[in-house]
């Protein structure tokens, strides 16, 4: 059985639906055969301004929300990164061996950095790749299932672990990224040419999983659409519409020529409270898990401890083989 890991910033209270079915739905297929670990990266998300109360919130909410989706904590070990204080101990071991120029050149710190400037930039938006590299090596993860952007975080990853054992033993699995299958590409329902995100202008083309209903119809009923009639799959020229039929479809299983077929002749509006009805009778019993879950949320945090205790086995031997292989006194 191969060992997945993969992880999520808590930067919201609420996954949107681009989130949910271009990686999430994957995360939850991956426990399949597989000893999956999944976490939601507190840490990381510490090189942003944070308010301490929105960012607890958001951190329960992510979990919540993952196993809401289907991530089961009896099938896979789902867990809160600061709880184990062994990636920010891997972590520094990780910072000790790479070099200056290979962590410059990371995308996300000179995107970043060139945006805001290096002398407001943060010294963990440089570092954090190694904190990365660390969280995976922990568990001795064997594929890391990512979009095609975070290819350059698998290389340094492989490259670190590659290093360490060269110098000082066998240590590390070296991973590989599980380039996750094309998903659905999800665009925004304001600006169906740009995707959707929550950096979005407005939030009023975002779907969000925890929006109660009534809020994601509306969304839905104002989606832009396209000149014309005829609700037919054409990105060039019909972006709203085909971005609507890609979401129908990755929703209901349907193939988008079957819906081009069911809606031929039919308007605009039926189209779109047909997309509306779909995806929030998808999302209800989503949103409804996470809602009970965040409610009890004694019983949540103990899920959570529980999936730490159990990743905790395994950092820990990975951590000490590391201090040994190294020669720190233990």
């Amino acid at each position: 059985m191969k060992r997945v890991l993969s992880g999520i910033q808590p930067t919201s209270e609420s996954f949107h639906l681009g989130n949910y079915l271009g990686a999430l739905r994957q995360w939850v297929a991956l426990q399949d055969g597989n000893d999956a670990y999944y976490c939601v990266a507190d840490l990381h998300a510490l090189t942003n301004e944070i308010d301490p109360a929105v960012f607890r919130r958001r951190t329960l909410a992510s979990a919540a929300q993952l196993i809401a989706i289907g991530i089961d904590p009896k099938v896979s070990t789902i867990f809160v990164q600061s709880h184990l204080p062994e990636h920010n101990q891997l972590g520094w071991i990780m910072e000790c061996l790479a070099g200056f120029g290979e962590a410059s050149r990371m995308t996300q710190f000179k995107d970043k950095s060139q945006k805001s400037g290096t002398d407001s930039a943060r010294v963990a938006l440089f570092t954090y790749p190694m904190l990365q590299a660390a969280d995976i090596l922990l568990y001795q993860a064997d594929y890391v299932p990512v979009g095609e952007d975070q290819r350059q975080h698998i290389e340094l990853t492989r490259d670190l672990a590659n290093r360490f054992n060269t110098r000082y033993g066998q240590t590390f699995q070296l991973p590989e990224g599980y380039i996750l299958k094309e998903g659905a590409k999800i665009n925004d329902l304001q600006e169906p040419t740009a995707k959707m995100s929550k950096s979005s202008a407005s939030v009023s083309g975002v779907i969000e999983l925890m929006d109660p209903p009534d809020v994601n119809l509306k969304k839905f009923k104002s989606a832009v659409t396209d000149t014309g009639k005829e609700v037919v799959f054409d990105e060039k020229n019909k972006p709203g519409i085909s971005n609507l039929l890609t979401i129908h479809s990755a929703i209901s299983g349907v193939k988008i020529k079957e819906l081009e077929n069911e809606f031929a002749g039919k308007g605009y509006g039926d189209f779109k409270m047909a997309v509306a009805e779909v995806v929030v009778e998808h999302l209800k019993p989503i949103r409804e898990k996470a809602l009970g879950l965040l409610e009890d949320e004694t019983e949540l945090i103990k899920i959570l401890h529980d999936g730490a205790s159990r990743a905790k086995v395994t950092a820990n031997k990975t951590l000490t083989q590391t201090y040994k292989a190294l020669g720190l006194v233990l």
